[in-house]
């Protein structure tokens, strides 16, 4: 049977999700723990790469093996993982359902601050100097009228297309805190951040807003702003079409 985990993370000591040869990853933990729990070689698929130091508030990630006790899993494995992965959900699926290719919308929060603030410096980036919301916001707008992001990309990943669909992208000041949320079908390799540090050079007035436009048409990574720290990424939410559930 083929089954869908719902999990999340604090990223911090984990150099991403992917298996690598020697660093410690998200999947390799998880892997582990699947294996002894249910005493066989488990192999998971998630619904898409976190970098190193990124955190996940919602992640999913698929794996197949024989029939499960979902209350009593839950309890074993969340026993077994770290204090800093929790699992949320197991629930079955279709044979053919995939984490990563049957999702339609990925939500991703970047978290900054202004201020020194203890409680939240392993999730959110310090800016000191002030920042105008409002032009950061214009360009937020800008995002949703095109489609080609290769100048957000990772030099040299290995994609066939820089093509995404971006459906949301705002500022918000939600607490303490100012929060930008972005949505969209599919994100490219250390996207979210790129866009995020190309913004916050808008707000810094380093950039104008309109010169977002041709930023974006020179599909040139070294024509966007730096890619700000990881820790104050977190996947927020990943949604699925509800006909891959069994």
């Amino acid at each position: 049977m083929r089954y869908f985990l719902c999990f999340s993370y604090f990223g911090k000591a984990y150099h991403g999700w992917q298996r690598q040869p020697n660093a410690i990853t998200v999947q390799e933990v998880l892997e582990e723990a699947l294996s002894t729990i249910l005493r066989q070689k488990i192999e998971v698929t998630a619904a898409g790469r976190t970098d190193t130091g990124v955190h996940a508030k919602e992640m999913y990630a698929h794996f197949d093996c024989t029939g499960i006790d979902s209350q009593n899993f839950l309890h074993k494995v969340n026993g077994y993982l770290p204090n800093d992965i929790a699992v949320q959900k197991i629930q079955s699926v279709s044979k053919q359902a995939h984490a990563r290719f049957d999702a339609v919308e990925r939500t991703y929060e970047y978290w900054v601050v202004q201020e020194k603030n203890p409680f939240l410096e392993d999730f959110a980036h310090k800016i000191n100097l002030p920042l105008n919301i409002d032009a950061m916001n214009q360009a937020a707008a800008i995002l949703l009228e095109h489609d080609d992001f290769e100048c957000f990309s990772k030099s040299n990943t290995d994609v066939k297309t820089f093509i995404c669909s971006i459906k949301k992208a705002v500022w918000e000041f939600k607490d303490d805190k100012l929060v930008f949320t972005i949505t969209a079908d599919r994100f490219l390799r250390n996207m979210v951040r790129a866009i995020v540090g190309t913004l916050l050079e808008i707000g810094l007035g380093k950039i104008a807003v309109d010169a977002l436009h041709g930023i974006i048409k020179s599909k040139d990574r070294g024509n966007a702003g730096a890619s700000v720290p990881a820790k104050g990424l977190s996947l927020t939410r990943v949604v699925y079409p509800e006909t891959i559930y069994a």
